[in-house]
């Protein structure tokens, strides 16, 4: 078993990060301004996207910003999009009427909104680029299967990409709510409370693939949670996968008991209702985060009886062009650094494909 090693002092923020990244759950219940009500005229522009491209014959993997037209709506998510990035991070857009649609008529929309927010990004090692997230009855003991493909609660993380979308297809009959909180909140709130730990969350963690492991690569990868990068903080995070890898991999680094203390005390923080906002997914809610300073979670949840009617999400993970400049240590988890070709899983023989049926 590898011993302790001393790790480099890292580069810390000179203080407390302000802006509109630093906001607490409290404040953002008493908003509405993340909360977009899709108007009738974008709702018709949608619905004539949808059918102009299903008359075109294209295929999903060909929706892109330029094809699937959007002339009121695509204004307005050019400045969605710049919130998500260089504002508060998240943004809720509802009214999408998707029980009008099959599921192929709302992935159609959902994917011509979200390639007005950046490219599509492979989420697992069978390269799917429309994600679904839905409990298959799967069990989560095993390394190779990841939360979204159960109904267990899920803790605070990101993925690995730039932004991350869902939409609500069909909801639970209880729980399964949309939990986040700002990862800028959280480091100012554990400078503010126990500055002894904050540079603890600098160092590179160990962190579990989950049996996704690209060519040439461990099975788990190191990056700090949090990261100083020019001027930003960016936050790559994910507890349970932390801890597992020092479960299965005995040869990776051994955590020190300040490091240990420290991601208890960032779960600890997360789940502060004063931090954190809760969501509920309504039916044809979309959800867009920027991962890079929010993180995100979900409750556990019933589903209903009927097959027919269990909970079901779908997912995007984008890359924007106007993304934000990563530090290095982030190539072990997404691959090219460069800014609109970046993140997603690619392993060996990985193919990118979109399907609409939850594998």
């Amino acid at each position: 078993m590898p011993e302790t090693v001393a790790l480099d002092r890292p580069t810390l923020p000179p203080g407390p990060i302000t802006g509109p990244s630093a906001w607490t759950g409290a404040e953002m219940a008493r908003s509405t301004e993340w909360l977009h009500q899709l108007s009738p005229t974008e709702l018709a522009e949608l619905d004539a996207a949808i059918r102009a491209h299903t008359a075109s014959g294209r295929a999903m993997g060909e929706i892109t910003a330029e094809s699937f037209r959007l002339p009121t709506l695509g204004p307005r998510l050019a400045g969605i999009l710049h919130d998500l990035l260089h504002g508060r991070g998240f943004t809720v857009l509802r009214g999408f009427p998707v029980e009008r649609y099959s599921t192929e008529e709302a992935a159609i929309a959902y994917l011509g909104i979200g390639a007005h927010f950046g490219s599509f990004r492979s989420q697992n090692a069978r390269g799917h680029l429309l994600g679904h997230v839905k409990d298959i009855g799967l069990d989560i003991s095993n390394p190779n299967v990841r939360y979204y493909q159960t109904s267990k609660e899920l803790e605070y993380h990101t993925d690995s990409c730039d932004i991350v979308g869902l939409i609500c297809l069909k909801p639970a009959k209880s729980g399964g709510e949309s939990r986040i909180v700002s990862s800028v909140t959280l480091y100012n709130e554990i400078l503010r409370r126990r500055p002894d730990l904050v540079g603890e969350l600098f160092h590179p963690f160990p962190t579990d693939r989950r049996g996704e492991v690209p060519p040439g690569m461990l099975p788990w990868f190191e990056v700090p949670v949090f990261n100083w990068h020019e001027g930003q903080l960016s936050t790559l995070y994910s507890g349970q996968y932390i801890r597992s890898a020092q479960v299965n991999f005995p040869e990776c680094r051994r955590l020190t008991a300040a490091e240990h203390e420290a991601l208890d005390l960032l779960d600890a923080l997360s789940n502060d209702p004063a931090l954190n906002l809760q969501i509920e997914f309504r039916p044809g809610d979309m959800q867009f985060l920027h991962n890079h300073q929010i993180l995100h979670s979900r409750t556990d949840f019933e589903n209903w009886p009927e097959p027919e009617r269990h909970r079901h999400l779908l997912r995007l993970w984008l890359a924007p062009k106007g993304g934000r400049p990563l530090p290095p240590a982030f190539a072990q988890r997404y691959g090219s650094l460069a800014v609109g070709d970046r993140g997603g899983i690619v392993v060996k023989d990985t193919v990118l494909t979109f399907t609409l049926a939850p594998v």
